[in-house]
């Protein structure tokens, strides 16, 4: 799906996502919305692509809700309470597929992540950040809550104690004290964040994508899991990753002592 407001772009086996409103810092748009949604359920199951990053065109990576739309269509009255939360329901399908697909998702962290730009971030399953990156919640400052999964994201990736202390108080953190929360996977200069974020993804996009399917869905369902059950679901996956083309070929690989050559099968 088009739009002028996302770039796409597939190299190298890796699914690309530009948000394209450098003048706006990214805000979302309800186009961009539908359009991130639609490249994500695309790249969830093409061939070509094994590995996705999201980042941001200019200095920003995301400012979350476009702040001037949102009022404008609030006074408009053309949605009533319940219309508002059902589109807001639609747009968490962003969050939602980013922390779901099958693929490995990667942000690229370029400039200010900002409220739902936050959740966006956070959603992916890693997070490169360039050390001119800052975060922050944001929600308080307008007297919103948190929307795109910030609340849930937040509460396991720092626990709830500095979960509150983000919400409550909304203050700007730089790349390094979000690298040292645990924020961001990897921290690197700004002028080598693409470079540093395609060698990861690329990296990935030529490994076993069945095995790094089941870990995504494993380590998901695991913050939700008795250790029983996630002992169970390893079984099972464990044993489907054993019947797989790329486990026999990392088998002969390592017994070869040579580097394996994957098929994603």
């Amino acid at each position: 799906m088009a739009s002028n407001d996302l770039q796409v772009e597939i190299r190298n086996r890796v699914g690309i996502l530009t948000l394209n409103r450098p003048e706006k810092r990214n805000a979302l748009t309800l186009e961009m919305d539908a359009a991130i949604v639609a490249n994500l359920k695309e790249f969830a199951r093409s061939t070509e692509v094994g590995a996705v990053v999201l980042t941001g065109a200019g200095k920003g990576f995301c400012a979350g809700g476009d702040v001037g739309a949102m009022k404008a269509r609030h006074e408009s009255g053309e949605e009533n309470l319940e219309e508002q939360i059902d589109r807001l329901r639609e747009r968490h399908e962003v969050p939602w597929l980013l922390n779901t697909i099958p693929k490995v998702t990667i942000a690229a962290v370029n400039g200010a992540a900002a409220g739902a730009g936050l959740g966006i971030a956070l959603s992916c399953d890693l997070r490169i950040a360039s050390d001119q990156a800052r975060f922050t919640t944001a929600f308080a400052n307008i007297g919103y809550t948190g929307d795109f999964g910030t609340t849930w994201q937040l509460t396991r990736l720092v626990g709830p104690a500095k979960a509150k202390e983000l919400f409550f108080l909304p203050d700007v953190i730089n790349a390094e004290e979000a690298y040292h929360a645990g924020l961001v996977n990897r921290l690197v200069p700004h002028d080598r964040l693409m470079e540093e974020t395609m060698a990861v993804a690329e990296r990935i996009a030529s490994g076993p994508l069945l095995s790094y399917r089941y870990m995504k869905a494993n380590i998901n369902a695991a913050l939700t899991s008795d250790f029983r059950s996630m002992l169970d679901r390893e079984a099972e996956t464990q044993r489907r990753a054993g019947m797989s083309e790329d486990h026999r070929e990392g088998v002969a690989a390592f017994l070869e002592k040579r580097p394996p050559v994957y098929k994603g099968r």
